[in-house]
């Protein structure tokens, strides 16, 4: 499998990561951390303790290595939560939302950790 393949399988933005990345070797090196660098996973986590600030402070990590990498619908879906629980922001969705907007995250990001699996063992 190639990367222009896996993001075919993932629904990512191939093109949009070449742009910030511009060489499929740092390409390949970055998609694959996304497996062990845990951000996902602590948003995840503070998600789970409905923390505002750790809840603003993951979902702005993960929207940026996401759109980084060319996840584009999973830095879509931590932007709203960034954005929901901005210092200063007024909420807009109701704790519910949130945790629903959060699995919506994590099914994202199991279907990409799925392809890059495969990418990796090809």
């Amino acid at each position: 499998m190639t990367l222009q393949e896996l993001y075919k399988t993932i629904d990512g933005d191939y093109e949009q990561a070449m742009k910030v990345l511009r060489m499929d070797k740092l390409l390949d090196k970055h998609i694959r951390k996304l497996l062990t660098n845990g951000v996902v996973e602590n948003l995840i986590a503070a998600g789970n303790k409905m923390d505002p600030g750790e809840l603003f402070e993951t979902a702005h990590a993960v929207k940026g290595v996401c759109a980084n990498l060319g996840l584009l619908k999973l830095s879509e879906a931590a932007s709203d939560i960034a954005n929901e629980y901005r210092p200063g922001a007024v909420r807009k969705y109701s704790d519910e939302d949130v945790r629903a907007k959060l699995d919506e995250i994590e099914g994202l990001y199991r279907k990409t950790a799925d392809g890059i699996r495969l990418y990796e063992n090809s």
